[in-house]
């Protein structure tokens, strides 16, 4: 392969402009992640009077020194509990990223005790869900570092409790495919919260302050009369000795961290898949990223140049070049491992759709892993695509990219409108990881687009029934439709809803397609020994 010749000039003032403007969505990505660190760290106080470790103490003594750690759905519930940005929370309660302990890769899910006592909300379920459904597909020991008040019962729905059951059959989902599943009692897990540590293969329960209980003594006394202690009821001495609930006791949270990692380390989980070949850094800078892509996905650019930059070598073949060339279909390699990217040059016609199948299935066929990278209207719409095809060969298109067996990591870059998101590996289609920038802008379709749509029906309505159009109203129809419509489509509030995997800044896109692939590949490497039921407690 031939490293490609870029034409971006990063002097020019249109590279100053775009990267200005990127790394303020960037600074505004950052800026919502500390304020989640500091709302936590407003408990401070609370945590040492206990003895305890912070949350984010905790993830950081379990984790292995000075390697990456992938956080996931770090805006989840961004203006869902709050609908303010200037206070709204990211992260719904919960630390969550993908990371190594004792040379094994794990997912690891902390309940952020700092934020409403780590309650739990719709979105935390749902994290938790999106977490557990990782770990399952990529074979990952799941540890759960626990202090959670349970439900936010001031915000319950009858949605929250059902599909709270889904992380309870997660667990045991995991345990019966031989995924082991390790929790440690920090603080209370309590409710329905207490059968989180019953479904794990070992708990760890730190003294005096790690708990597992149904019911608080408050409870207990107000649906019984019985007077009791929390301790007597749930604590981690009291499981250790009575129930068989807790395995390990530690002393602190230190030591429980500590224990939890002998734990890991008794899986004799290192990495399973083959070394990767020694590979080159791109030649071209890969920070320049914030200067090649426009934050307005209006204004186009070639997606070879974002390419380029996560590439080894800046090295890329391009497949059918001529044929459909809105639709780029490149070989690479990111960080040794050979690699398809498909990318947008713009909406996605019939050629580009039968090109694109056909580079799929390609991949399919030799087990090459597939990065989709996603700046694109949707599919072509007009007299001239429909009698060319466009149903059929978009149809096959989405048909190859749900039903290919090689790994598939999915970014949004720019737009990602339509069923041409369905086409580029979107929210719905299995994607094995699926990150946004912060200026991405997903959905049916732009506001813009929806707003000049709605004026059509209205003016043909209007014609139909022989009456004047109002200019004035249709005008104000259309901003308000615009703005609806595009206050959706924002990377920020997708997100917030837990419509990807996670914001990225987008300089760091080739670090973490690089761990997405190798996580991908020790799974696929890695040999489980499942049983039909789990671990059960006896």
């Amino acid at each position: 392969m031939r490293a490609f010749d870029t034409r971006i000039s990063p002097g020019s003032e249109t590279f100053a402009q775009n990267r200005m403007e990127m790394l303020a969505l960037v600074e505004r990505m950052r800026t919502l992640e500390a304020r989640a660190a500091a709302k936590s760290e407003e408990r401070r106080p609370v945590f040492d009077k206990r003895g305890q470790l912070s949350p984010r103490e905790r993830v950081s003594a379990l984790l292995d020194p000075g390697l990456p750690f992938l956080e996931l759905y770090n805006m989840a519930s961004y203006l869902v509990d709050d609908p303010d940005p200037e206070t709204s929370v990211p992260g719904a309660s919960i630390i969550l990223g993908i990371g190594c302990v004792e040379g094994a890769r794990v997912m690891v899910f902390a309940d952020d005790a700092g934020i409403n006592a780590g309650a739990m909300t719709q979105k935390s379920v749902d994290k938790a869900l999106g977490a557990i459904a990782i770990a399952e597909k990529q074979k990952l020991p799941f540890i759960h570092l626990v202090e959670s008040a349970g439900a936010d019962l001031m915000r319950y729905t009858v949605e929250l409790w059902a599909h709270g059951g889904g992380m309870f059959a997660g667990l045991a989902r995991l345990s019966a495919a031989g995924i082991p599943v390790v929790t440690v009692l920090h603080g209370a897990s309590t409710a329905g919260g207490a059968y989180q540590p019953g479904l794990s293969d070992y708990v760890i329960g730190v003294k005096g302050n790690g708990m597992a209980m149904l019911a608080g003594a408050a409870l207990v006394q107000a649906a019984t009369g019985e007077v009791s202690e929390d301790a007597d009821l749930g604590g981690a001495e009291m499981h250790a000795a009575a129930t068989g609930l807790v395995e390990y006791l530690a002393e602190d949270d230190a030591h429980a961290i500590e224990i939890a990692r002998e734990v890991v380390a008794g899986f004799g989980w290192g990495p399973c898949a083959p070394a990767l070949a020694e590979y080159a850094v791109p030649l071209l800078d890969a920070n320049e990223i914030a200067g090649v892509v426009p934050v307005d996905y209006r204004k186009p650019y070639d997606m070879r140049e974002v390419a380029a930059r996560i590439a080894d070598g800046s090295e890329l073949r391009e497949f059918k070049p001529r044929f459909g060339a809105a639709t780029v279909c490149l070989h690479a390699r990111i960080m040794g491992q050979p690699v398809g990217i498909l990318g947008n040059n713009g909406p996605l016609d019939p050629d580009g759709a039968a090109k694109a199948t056909h580079f799929l299935q390609a991949m399919d066929q030799a087990g090459t892993p597939v990065v989709f990278l996603n700046n694109t209207t949707g599919y072509m719409v007009g007299a001239a695509s429909e009698r060319a095809g466009m149903i059929k060969h978009g149809a096959k298109m989405i048909q190859a990219v749900t039903n290919i067996r090689v790994p598939k990591i999915s970014i949004y870059t720019g737009a990602s409108f339509g069923a041409g998101n369905y086409g580029m590996c979107g929210y719905a289609f299995g994607a094995d990881f699926l990150f946004t920038w912060p200026n991405a802008m997903t959905g049916v379709m732009g506001g813009q687009q929806a707003a000049q749509t709605m004026e059509q029906v209205a003016r043909r309505a209007a014609e139909r029934k022989g009456r004047e159009v109002d200019g004035a109203q249709l005008a104000a129809q259309g901003n308000r439709i615009a703005a609806h419509f595009d206050g959706q489509s924002d990377a920020f509030y997708t997100s917030g809803r837990g419509l990807d995997m996670g914001m990225i800044d987008p300089r760091e896109t080739r670090k973490v397609i690089g761990f997405c692939l190798q996580t991908c590949l020790e799974a696929r490497a890695r040999q489980l020994s499942p049983n039909s039921f789990g671990v059960a407690r006896i």
